[in-house]
């Protein structure tokens, strides 16, 4: 998935050398936090030649994770021979004091928790992104006059900026459960074995989550309960939920049939290595698979809930999979329609074509309504509008030339509607006189 829409920050985030930066900077405030305890033997002096002398290298780790098959004490070995590097011969190795007390889970589930926060960060800045260039299409686009479809069928009229305008509200909902689900990831845990601080003081934990911008687990046992992780997979599928249905739209518009809107097709581009003449709405295609993989990684997610007792591994596995994937899909999706919605080409004349399509059926509703007004019962207006729409239905499905709703119903000796009535009825501008109320609200939205 690496090209020119995947930004490398995402990737990074869940890189080796980024965990082990992470891990790092825990081990070390770890050691902060028990020099000012001052309950071991560790003294401010040795946490801060830690501070100033620790350092690692990947490969280095994973020559020594060949051997001990423990990624932790891989770690931890390969950061103490630089801790202890510059040690004079018989002095005290330093690199004791690291990890005093804590369990590999101290270390990886607090890591990568704040990792997560992370990656969240980039997406709440993807969604403020993509929301906006909703909302300003929208604006821009508030005057454009196309149809409405339900079902797929032509509905009545609305306007295009409507389509961005729904994008841009439900965006805004995504980039609120993002920052909610950010603050419910923002959690770190150093308790020990099975929870208890039988070797460490609370303290520690409470130091190491505060200078992260963590909140400590108030009963971790050994493991951060994955119901947080759950939480946050539930909102990245339901992200990429959102994401897919801008997708799709854009793809069902780029129809040849419909084309009332295409993603951009630069210079140079190919759509088709068998016929020339294709524009295939290729990324758009791209979001909508995508999505299938992170909403099944929601799933994962639900899995590594139920752990045996106080904990065990077959989350590990999984989520580092599946975690790190549905990340850096989504940013990828996000970068995706961001470069397509910004640039999304529009086609007016088409969508007026395709809104007399039909020949004025899509005015139904308001000439069942003014037959109503004149005092009729609904049940025979409608047998008025219907029987007149079917006869033109079957002239648009069967490409026959011939009169469209509106002459049919003047012809129509039981419609007591006047030529006045039905050219006010047949202006598609009449269903839009209170559209204003949308776009106002729209102008409220901030991202």
């Amino acid at each position: 998935m690496i090209d020119r829409y995947t930004r490398p920050e995402m990737g990074h985030i869940f890189s080796l050398e980024n965990k082990y930066a992470v891990w790092q900077e825990i081990e070390v405030l770890a050691c902060e936090a028990q020099a000012e305890l001052g309950h071991c033997g560790i003294t401010r002096e040795d946490a801060a030649w830690i501070r100033e002398h620790a350092a690692f290298n990947t490969a280095e780790v994973d020559e020594i994770e060949a051997v001990t098959n423990h990624d932790v004490i891989a770690f931890l070995t390969n950061m103490a021979s630089y801790i202890d590097a510059e040690v004079p011969d018989g002095k005290p190795r330093p690199s004791r004091w690291v990890h005093y007390g804590m369990t590999s889970s101290d270390l990886g589930d607090t890591a990568l928790c704040y990792q997560l926060t992370q990656a969240c960060d980039l997406l709440i800045e993807d969604c403020r992104s993509l929301g906006s260039i909703c909302q300003r299409r929208a604006l821009e686009e508030r005057n454009t006059l196309c149809v409405g479809r339900t079902h797929g069928i032509h509905a009545e009229p609305m306007t295009f900026g409507m389509k961005f305008g729904s994008w841009a509200w439900e965006l805004k909902r995504t980039l609120e459960r993002l920052i909610s689900a950010r603050e419910g990831i923002a959690y770190g845990a150093i308790s020990g074995a099975v929870g208890t601080y039988s070797s460490i003081d609370p303290y520690v934990e409470e130091y190491v989550c505060r200078n992260l911008s963590l909140v400590h687990d108030p009963l971790s046992t050994q493991v951060i309960s994955r119901d947080h992780h759950a939480q946050l997979a539930g909102v990245l599928a339901t992200c990429a939920a959102t994401l897919e249905r801008i997708a799709i739209e854009i793809r069902s518009l780029q129809k040849t049939d419909t084309l009332e809107a295409e993603e951009p097709f630069k210079k140079g581009q190919k759509g088709s290595s068998a016929m020339p003449h294709k524009r295939n709405p290729i990324t758009m295609e791209k979001v909508c698979g995508l999505s299938r993989v992170v909403k099944a990684n929601a799933q994962v997610a639900f899995d590594n809930v139920a752990l045996w007792h106080e904990r065990d591994i077959s989350h590990s596995s999984a989520e580092r999979v599946a975690q790190a994937d549905s990340f850096i899909a989504l940013d990828h999706m996000f970068q995706c329609l961001i470069r397509v919605v910004d640039g999304l080409v529009l086609y007016p004349a088409r969508m007026r074509a395709n809104l007399d399509l039909t020949r004025g059926l899509i005015f139904s509703s308001k000439v069942l309504l003014a037959l109503v007004d004149t005092g009729i019962t609904r049940e025979d207006a409608y047998k008025i509008v219907q029987r007149n729409s079917m006869t033109v239905w079957d002239d648009v499905h069967n490409a026959v030339q011939g009169p469209g709703l509106r002459e049919r119903l003047e012809a129509d000796p039981e419609c007591t509607l006047s030529s006045k009535t039905l050219d006010e009825i047949f202006d598609p501008w009449d269903f839009l006189t209170r559209i204003n109320v949308v776009f106002d609200r729209l102008e409220t939205l901030e991202f």
